[in-house]
């Protein structure tokens, strides 16, 4: 099975780029990065996503010309979409309808979109952002008064990390972070990957389902992240990510000097509720847990 899988992953790129569409490629990579994103980083495959800061669709050099050339016009103010699992920085578009570019005008603020791969580990992610941030803070045009986050689902646990790696670093640019709004953001894990876990066990207690089991581990290392909400290396570092087990991520307490807003909704109907709403449940959207 392993044999078969790395000739259909040398097939892919191929496949890929024979897509015209630019922006159906980019959504086909997005998918497949989260999925089995640390598995293409980890075999050098030519499909891996690297993370960067967007402008209108174009990935935003850090340097300070191209900083300069890119945003001539910007009080200092930055509003910074973080996108979630399987998912890119064209995705904030719906009906014609950019959220990013319809908040950073209302609120007079320099609009950047994050794009990376979301199948690697959410650490991992986090302090990658926490080094671009660090480059991007030096060399921003002018001073930065403000940076607001609106971060979608696992979007929301990436800029936690980042948080973290930046406070325990005192890096300058944690400073200048006023709000953050978490989107739909499993911070307490999702049911989907817990149920997941639960199915690698079932199938390999059953003779003729074990074969089957071993699908279940090609889910990438964010995805087992989810479980219970994994942010920091500690969480998962030395531990078999496959194995049963209960919580044991170290607590994280959100700093009290930025306003954090969490936003989340149930599906009325009991059947989509079951199919659509329950991969992240409100308790967990809204940060609720019985250990307080």
């Amino acid at each position: 099975m392993a044999v078969l899988f790395s000739s259909l992953l040398e097939l892919l790129p191929s496949i890929v780029n024979k897509i015209k569409e630019s922006d159906k490629k980019e959504v086909i990579l997005s998918i497949l990065n989260g999925v089995i994103g640390d598995y293409l980083e980890e075999k050098n495959n030519p499909l891996q996503l690297g993370m960067e800061f967007r402008s209108q669709s174009k990935s935003v050099q850090l340097n300070a010309k191209s900083l300069k050339e890119n945003f001539p016009n910007n009080s200092g103010k930055i509003i910074l979409m973080i996108h979630g699992s399987c998912m890119s920085s064209l995705q904030w578009t719906r009906n014609n309808h950019n959220h990013g570019e319809i908040l950073a005008n209302d609120l007079i603020k320099t609009l950047l979109y994050l794009n990376y791969n979301s199948g690697r580990h959410i650490s991992t992610n986090g302090k990658n952002l926490n080094k671009l941030l660090k480059t991007l803070s030096k060399n921003w045009p002018v001073p930065i008064k403000e940076i607001a986050i609106i971060a979608h689902s696992m979007g929301g646990l990436v800029t936690r990390s980042t948080l973290h790696y930046a406070k325990k670093q005192n890096q300058n640019w944690a400073k200048s972070l006023k709000k953050v709004v978490f989107l739909g953001t499993p911070h307490h894990g999702s049911p989907i990957e817990k149920i997941g876990n639960y199915l690698d066990l079932v199938l390999a207690t059953v003779p003729y389902a074990k074969p089957f089991a071993k699908l279940g581990k090609i889910r990438s290392a964010d995805v087992t992240d989810l479980r219970y909400g994994n942010i920091i290396d500690k969480d998962w570092k030395n531990k078999n990510r496959f194995e049963l087990k209960s919580d044991e991520r170290q607590t994280i307490q959100l700093p009290k000097e930025i306003e954090f807003y969490a936003i989340a909704g149930v599906l009325s109907n009991k059947l989509n509720n079951l199919l659509g709403g329950s991969l992240v449940d409100l308790k967990s959207a809204l940060g609720k847990h019985k250990n307080p």
